[in-house]
């Protein structure tokens, strides 16, 4: 269970800050509820996961990452902002350093 709340937290996340693009310095009425209303939800949600047994730095790491991986393939692919080789290493380092954070937690 604590899984579908991180997910949850990381989905919202991502939408929270593709909208902050969107709302063109809080200046577009529409993604600044959203930026607001994401946010409030991805923070509860990632409470919630905690709440229920995760590990603060697996969880914080997977939100991190993915939320990272996720909004920089969201710019590249719909505003686009592009993507480099070594951005797309980047991305996959994060990863790798998420991984080795959880697979070095387990006994």
């Amino acid at each position: 269970m604590p899984w579908l709340f991180l997910v949850g937290a990381i989905l919202t996340e991502v939408a929270a800050t593709t909208a902050l693009k969107l709302s063109e310095g809080f200046s577009r009425i529409v993604p600044s509820i959203v930026v607001v209303v994401g946010y409030v939800a991805a923070f509860a949600l990632l409470s919630q996961a905690l709440t229920r047994g995760m590990a603060l730095g697996v969880a914080y790491g997977l939100w991190a990452a993915a939320g990272v991986a996720l909004v920089a393939i969201i710019g590249a692919v719909f505003l686009g902002e592009g993507m480099t080789w070594v951005q797309a290493g980047g991305i996959a380092l994060v990863i790798a350093g998420v991984l080795a954070l959880e697979l070095g937690g387990r006994h």
